[in-house]
């Protein structure tokens, strides 16, 4: 209107935080509690990248319109098919688990993306993704990607032990939770083992896989690995508890950030949801999964979750409770204390 003041939007792109995972086979519901893992505590808007086959895409979107409309505002989403820019397309999508080496793709299918943050279908989040994105900040000139050290003691970690190929720092780097600063992979040109000057991420991938095929047992994190021991400048390290494993409580508390700070991101990996080997990643991931969403997170969330709790303390994970219920805690005690603000806020005029 005539004497009103405009103000520049900033895009809708730039104001989300941008969340990807690839789901195949019967990792539907597992990427269905993640993603209300992230719904749940996070404060920004959130904007889902789902990669998924054709047979799984029609379950997303229904399962999805099912929750709430005081959640579904919080994000948008996306579902992409599987697809390989480069090299063979069924040896990409059975490298390692199902197509988890699309992961290697997002900067180049993602044109239109300055950020992401990447992760496993076996991860949830205990506090607001806000705060690991906020990582993105930290990088400096040079780091274009983050990740976690795959294991905290070199004599006991895997690659130190067993790897047959390059790999980053001294314990190697876990790709489960991988946040990208897109616009920095598609521009820069990487040091590679395969010809003196630099390549493209796109160009790098597909030799680097024929280079070391018969030598990789982790599939694409292999290759994360090998790229990142050439290009050490480029990765931002981040601690253990915004990628914590079975591996950092099953022989023994071995995440110090963990026991200070509390877990932020948990990985189930080697299948601890669906099995009862990790009785304390099974009740997280079970009370998250049947947590009704309009319900009080303390009443219905924190509490059930401590009395599950009390049956896994004949295991190492379970005797450390404090270490998975800090983070969770914290959170809840701010959206409670927002809530009120709010409300006090609508009610007071000052």
């Amino acid at each position: 209107k005539p004497g009103e003041q405009k103000h520049s939007k900033e895009p809708s792109s730039l104001q989300c935080m941008h969340l990807a995972v690839v789901a195949c086979g019967d990792r539907l519901e597992e990427t269905l509690i993640m993603l209300k893992s992230a719904v749940l505590f996070s404060n920004r808007r959130l904007r889902f990248h789902i990669f998924a086959e054709d047979s799984l895409k029609p379950e997303f979107e229904k399962k999805l319109k099912e929750w709430p409309s005081s959640y579904t505002k919080k994000f948008e989403y996306n579902i992409y098919p599987i697809t390989f820019s480069v090299g063979n397309a069924q040896e990409w999508k059975k490298l390692f688990k199902p197509c988890a080496a699309q992961r290697l793709f997002l900067p180049v299918i993602l044109k239109d993306v300055d950020s992401l943050l990447y992760v496993d279908t076996d991860v949830l989040f205990l506090r607001p993704i806000d705060d690991i994105w906020h990582i993105l900040k930290e990088f400096n000139s040079t780091q274009l990607a983050a990740m976690a050290p795959e294991h905290e003691i070199p004599k006991i970690g895997w690659y130190s032990r067993f790897a047959r190929h390059p790999y980053y720092g001294t314990t190697g780097v876990n790709s489960g939770v991988m946040l990208m600063n897109l616009t920095r992979i598609r521009n820069t040109q990487f040091k590679n083992s395969m010809i003196p000057s630099g390549l493209t991420w796109e160009e790098m991938l597909y030799p680097l896989y024929q280079k070391y095929k018969n030598y990789i047992t982790w599939g694409d994190q292999d290759l994360l690995n090998i790229i990142f021991y050439f290009n050490p400048e480029c990765l931002y390290v981040f601690p253990c508890q915004w990628n914590y494993r079975p591996d950092h409580c099953m022989y023994g508390s071995n995440c110090k950030g963990a026991e200070e700070e509390g877990v932020s991101i948990l990985h189930g990996n080697r299948g601890v949801y669906h099995d009862d080997k990790q009785p304390t990643f099974k009740a997280l991931y079970e009370v998250i999964r049947d947590f009704p969403f309009e319900d009080n997170l303390f009443q219905s969330l924190y509490y059930p979750l401590q009395s599950k709790f009390l049956d896994t303390v004949h295991t190492l994970c379970g005797r450390i409770p404090q270490v998975f219920l800090k983070q969770i805690e914290k959170t809840m005690k701010k959206v409670y204390e927002n809530r009120v603000i709010v409300y006090l806020g609508a009610n007071h005029r000052y």
